[in-house]
Formats: C-alpha cells, structure tokens, sequence
C-alpha cells in the first residue's frame, strides 16, 4: 500500500483526486499510476485503469490473472468492471467509498456469480491514511 499512497500523493499536483493503484505479479511492480482525469481530460482515466493498460502493455497480454492490484480508495462501478475483465486475482484497497464503491460498499462486483470472472478481495488496508489522503484533498479545496 506504500506505493499506492506514494502514487497518490503526485496526483493533487495536477488537479486530480489522490488515488494510486499498483500492480504487482510474483512480488513484482509492474504498474503504478494515479488519477489524470483532470491532467488528460478523460473521465475514464483513473488510476485503476492507467495502471491496468500499464500492466497489459507491459506483460504483452490483456488477462492478468496472477496479479493483484492494490489501490488506495474502493474501486467504482467503472473500474471494478475493469478488474473483472481484466481476469485480475486478486485486488486490495485502502479506504471503502460509500458513495461509489463497487467492492463491497454500493455494489460487489469481486464476487458476482452472474459475471465471467471473481477476484479475492481485501479491503481496509491502511484505511486511515488513505482516508486521510481524500480528506485533506477536499478540505483544501474547499
């Protein structure tokens, strides 16, 4: 999760919501990003899925089952979908989102038996800090 919060961090530097994912296979980074909605002007460039192209680009191969993605905030319904047809193995998150979480808050899309692929899900994982990050972020811009 460190490298996710560091990750994070360099996202405000642009404008965009502190949030980083990592993806790792056999104790391998493979891909890091954070937030560029604002940075690219694409709604869909969130971490999550930067790091997701990232990784398939740097594998050769789209199915990254084997990895396991650990990302700062709940994914939403937009990004866990990824995840899901990424074929990822496992994800872990840090803070859960109760306004767009699509990993157990609003929606749990890890382990939905009526989509082609479940993912092992760990969530909580330095929640404080994570929740920190966010919460300081609006504070300031408010």
């Amino acid at each position: 999760m460190a490298i996710a919060l560091d990750e994070a961090r360099r996202a405000p530097n642009h404008g965009d919501v502190p949030i980083g994912a990592v993806v790792v296979i056999g104790g391998r980074v493979v891909a890091r990003r954070h937030n560029e909605r604002e940075k690219l002007g694409d709604p869909t460039a969130h971490a999550e899925l930067l790091a997701l192209r990232d990784a398939a680009e740097a594998l050769g191969r789209w199915r990254l089952d084997g990895a396991t993605m650990v990302v700062t905030l709940e994914p939403c319904p937009m990004c866990a979908g990824a995840l899901v047809n990424a074929r990822i193995g496992r994800l872990v998150f840090g803070a859960t989102d109760p306004k767009a979480g699509a990993c157990g808050s609003l929606y749990n899309l890890s382990c939905d038996p009526r989509l082609n692929h479940e993912f092992e899900l760990t969530g909580g994982v330095q929640a404080e800090a994570c929740g920190a990050l966010l919460t300081s972020f609006f504070r300031d811009r408010r």
